[in-house]
C-alpha cells in the first residue's frame, strides 16, 4: 500500500535530520507561502471516467414479465440447495419498474457513467429467432433515462444469464451453436442502442462463469465437465466474443467501441525486483491464455497448449481470427489478489506462492485484501499485450452493512478498501498506465449469485422487503473522490 507518508520517507527525513539538511520549522512560512504538500497523490487524469456497475439478473426482477425468457440463472436459483439463503431473482431490487430511482442515485453520486447489463432472454427469450421488442423497450428507456440525467451508459451484452433454451437445446457454452446465437444477438442490440450508447462490453468475466457453472457445478448451469469438454466450452466463449465484436462494427454506428470485461487472473509479484515483476509478466500471461490472452493475441500461447495437452480445445485458423478481433478497450475486473509470483530458475520461470493463513480478507472470505493488484494487473496487461484503453469494469467490496440505531450504516471497512485500491490506482495511472475509468461494483446491494442477499456489496443499502434504498456511509465517500478527481489528502 502506498501511504502517503511511507516508513522510508519518514526514515529518509530523520536522516536528513541528523545531517542537519532538514528545512527548519517555519521555513516556508518566512517567505509568506503555505508548506508544500511534499508526497499529496497526483490527481486522475482529465477526463477520467468514474462510474458504478450492476447486472441484470442481480438486480431487475420481473422474471417472467413482458415476454422475458427463463435463463439459467432462474433455473439454477430455484433448485433446493444452490443458493444460501434458499432465495433467487424472481424480485431482486426490482429495478425493471424502480428504475428512474435507481438513476436518481447514480446522480447523486456524481458520477457520469453507469455499466449495466442487458438480460439476452429479454431480448430472445428462446436464445435465437423472433426478438421479443418488449424486452429491448425496457433498455431504451433506461438508456433514455441515463442520458436525460447526463449519465453516459455503457452496456454489457451477457453477464451470465444465458437463455435456458440455448442450454436445453445444444448444452449452452459447451457448442458453437450458442456462440454464433450470441454474435446475432450483439448485432441485433448494437444496431438498436448504439445511436445513444457508444461502449459495449461483450462478456462480462468468462472465467468465473465457465469455471464456476461447467467446471465446479458451483454457478449456472451446474455441469461438472472433464477437462477437454471445459475447454472446448471457453474456445466458444471467446469464438462468442469475437463474433460479436464483428457484429457491433458491422452494424453500429460509427464511434461505438467495443471489448470485454474478464476477470483477469491476478498476478503482483512479492516484492519488486525486476526479477519477480519479470516472472509476474510471464505467469500473467499464461494465467490468462484460455481467455483474456487468446483475445487480444488471436492465439493460444504454446504453454497453455502444452499444459492442456490432449484435452486442447479443437480451432480453426479462421476462428482464431474471428477471436482476436480488434478490441477498442480492454474491462479488467479486479477485487483480489490471486497469485503471488517469485521467480524461479526452473521452468516456466516462476513460481506460485501459498497465501498463510493470517492475510487479511474482507466480509468476503474469497476477497483477499490486497490494494497493490490494482496497480500491477493493468500495469502488467498494458505492457505485455500493449493495450491503450483500459477501464476498471468493477471494483469493490463486501461488508456487514448492519443499519445502525440511528437508521445509517457505517460501513468503515469498504471505505478502507475502496481508499487503498484506489491510491493504488492512482499510483498506477499517474505513471501512465491507460486506465481510462472506473465502475464501481456495486451501485447498491443485489442478489450476490450463490450468496442469495447474503453479501452486501452496494453503495446503497436495500431493504428487500420494503425495497428501501439507504445510502451507506461509503456512498458520501465516493462522492468525494470522484467530485475531487482524486484520493484527497
Amino acid at each position: 500500500m502506498t501511504l502517503k507518508f511511507s516508513r522510508r520517507h519518514l526514515a529518509k527525513l530523520a536522516g536528513l535530520s541528523a545531517l542537519g539538511l532538514a528545512m527548519p520549522a517555519g521555513a516556508a512560512e518566512k517567505k509568506g507561502k503555505p508548506a508544500p504538500e511534499r508526497f499529496a497523490p497526483a490527481p486522475f487524469p482529465k477526463g477520467f471516467v468514474w462510474g458504478t456497475a450492476t447486472s441484470s439478473y442481480q438486480i431487475e426482477g420481473a422474471t417472467a414479465e413482458d415476454g422475458r425468457g427463463p435463463s439459467i440463472w432462474d433455473t439454477f436459483s430455484h433448485t433446493a440447495g444452490k443458493i444460501a439463503d434458499h432465495s433467487n431473482g424472481d424480485r431482486a431490487n426490482e429495478h425493471y419498474h424502480r428504475y428512474q430511482e435507481d438513476v436518481a442515485l447514480i446522480r447523486s453520486l456524481g458520477v457520469k457513467a453507469y455499466r449495466f447489463s442487458i438480460a439476452w432472454p429479454r431480448v430472445f427469450p428462446e436464445g435465437t429467432g423472433t426478438p421479443n421488442p418488449k424486452g429491448l423497450d425496457f433498455y431504451n428507456r433506461l438508456i433514455d433515462e441515463l442520458l436525460a440525467n447526463g449519465i453516459e451508459p455503457y452496456a454489457t451484452l451477457y453477464h451470465w444469464d444465458l437463455p435456458q433454451a440455448l442450454q436445453d437445446r445444444v448444452g449452452g457454452w459447451l457448442s458453437s451453436d450458442t456462440s454464433k446465437a450470441f454474435g446475432d444477438y450483439a448485432g441485433h442490440v448494437a444496431a438498436r442502442i448504439s445511436d445513444r450508447v457508444k461502449n459495449i462490453f461483450t462478456i462480462n468475466e468468462a472465467g468465473r462463469f465457465l469455471e464456476f457453472g461447467y467446471g465446479l457445478g458451483i454457478d449456472a448451469p451446474g455441469l461438472k465437465l472433464p477437462a477437454g469438454e471445459l475447454n472446448q466450452a471457453r474456445h466458444n466463449v471467446v469464438l462468442g466474443h469475437g463474433l460479436a465484436v464483428q457484429a457491433i462494427r458491422a452494424v453500429a454506428r460509427k464511434g461505438t467501441r467495443v471489448g470485454p470485461a474478464e476477470n483477469i487472473a491476478t498476478c503482483v509479484p512479492a516484492f519488486a525486483t525486476a526479477e519477480n515483476i519479470r516472472a509476474t509478466e510471464l505467469a500473467t500471461r499464461e494465467m490468462n491464455a484460455g481467455l483474456l490472452g487468446v483475445m487480444l493475441e488471436g492465439k493460444y500461447t504454446d504453454g497453455f497448449l502444452e499444459y492442456a495437452g490432449s484435452n486442447a480445445p479443437k480451432f480453426t485458423a479462421e476462428e482464431l481470427k474471428i477471436i482476436g478481433s480488434k478490441n477498442d478497450f480492454v474491462g479488467l475486473n479486479i477485487y483480489a489478489p490471486q497469485f503471488y509470483i517469485a521467480a524461479s530458475d526452473r521452468k516456466p520461470g516462476w513460481s506460485l506462492l501459498p497465501f498463510p493463513a493470517s492475510f487479511p480478507h474482507m466480509n468476503s472470505e474469497w476477497l483477499r485484501f490486497g490494494p497493490e493488484v490494482i496497480y500491477w494487473a493493468p500495469k502488467i496487461a498494458a505492457k505485455i499485450w500493449n493495450i491503450d484503453t483500459i477501464y476498471i469494469s468493477e471494483n469493490g467490496t463486501s461488508s456487514e452493512d448492519r443499519l445502525r440505531d440511528d437508521g445509517r450504516i457505517y460501513d468503515l471497512d469498504r471505505i478502507s478498501f475502496l481508499r487503498n485500491y484506489l491510491v493504488q490506482l492512482q499510483r498506477a495511472t499517474s505513471e501512465g498506465v491507460p486506465v481510462m475509468g472506473y465502475f464501481l461494483w456495486s451501485l447498491m446491494d443485489n442478489f450476490e449469485w450463490i450468496y442469495g442477499y447474503e453479501k452486501r456489496f452496494g453503495l446503497y443499502h436495500v431493504d428487500f422487503q420494503t425495497q428501501a434504498r439507504t445510502p451507506k456511509l461509503s456512498a458520501a465517500f465516493y462522492r468525494d473522490v470522484v467530485a475531487r478527481n482524486a484520493i484527497g489528502p
